[in-house]
């Protein structure tokens, strides 16, 4: 399981709502447009998003609000993901989360795992510990899991790298643990920002990490750049993303049958698409500025 955040369950006897939807697109942007204070907890499962009220401050009208929300997301065009809702019983949730947790390999060599739960790495492994928290990344997603498989293929000795909408900054410091001298991360969420930098003294990043709460500004040029975002956020960062690319950048967080317009608009800021990666329904996609001397990676 991939926890957007832990569940805050509290310690008295409580019975609880668990509303799962079915293949929830942006489910990063949907707990955002949703908004609800009363929510006590959100998992990831798969392709599934379970979000939990407690029983009393459930209703019709929360789930209207979800459907809403849904909508909101999907267009007027598309049909709304199945939802489905189940009672659950008072249960030592904390105990449960932790036993969920478990140490996440991708790739060859990338070992994610929670503090308490011991992993076996060999001397050229990338571990990271990561306790998931209320960030966005911990590397179940597909999303995410695509660009850290991508991330292990690249040649990143001496590069530099921008991660916008770092999330949890998993990104970032695997990129770092690979052969990058310097990383720069940055997300909008003041809370993310908190638990990315928690993360990277956790996992013993120094200077050559930078996380911080901001937006996307001209400027500097990266040599890697990395956008795990929705294809809104995407659309409207094209330009200056375009600008931030020095060689390559590597985005995810699209839906398959919107590649081709995001493919689109960087076209017309300047970088040509390259390698294509698909998985569970999502789509990763890479470009590359016109006069950079590397060939696509796939």
């Amino acid at each position: 399981m991939g926890p957007y955040w832990k569940p805050d369950m509290p310690s008295t006897p409580s019975d609880w709502i668990d509303v799962r939807i079915l293949s929830c697109p942006a489910a990063s942007e949907f707990l955002g447009l949703l908004d609800d204070p009363d929510v006590g907890g959100v998992w990831e499962d798969g392709e599934s998003l379970h979000l939990y009220w407690p029983t009393l401050r459930w209703s019709s009208e929360r789930l209207d609000r979800v459907r809403l929300t849904l909508r909101r997301l999907r267009g007027e065009e598309q049909l709304l993901p199945e939802i489905r809702i189940d009672s659950l019983p008072h249960q030592d949730w904390n105990r449960q989360w932790a036993e969920s947790v478990k140490p996440l390999r991708i790739g060859r060599r990338i070992v994610i795992r929670p503090s308490w739960e011991a992993a076996e790495v060999q001397a050229d492994h990338v571990e990271i510990v990561l306790d998931p928290k209320q960030a966005f990344g911990t590397g179940h997603h597909a999303t995410t899991r695509m660009l850290l498989e991508w991330l292990e293929t690249l040649a990143l000795d001496g590069a530099t790298v921008l991660d916008v909408g770092t999330g949890s900054g998993i990104l970032a410091m695997v990129a770092l643990r690979l052969g990058a001298v310097r990383a720069v991360g940055f997300d909008d969420d003041p809370v993310a920002v908190e638990c990315a930098q928690d993360y990277a003294r956790d996992n013993r990043f120094g200077e050559e990490l930078t996380l911080g709460c901001g937006t996307l500004a001209r400027g500097e040029r990266f040599d890697l750049v990395l956008a795990n975002l929705d294809a809104a956020t995407l659309t409207s960062l094209t330009d200056e993303l375009a600008v931030a690319t020095g060689r390559r950048l590597l985005v995810s967080g699209l839906l398959v049958d919107q590649r081709g317009e995001i493919a689109e608009g960087f076209a017309r800021a300047g970088l040509y698409q390259g390698g294509v990666r698909e998985l569970d329904g999502w789509t990763a996609v890479e470009f590359l500025r016109a006069d950079a001397c590397d060939g696509p990676e796939s």
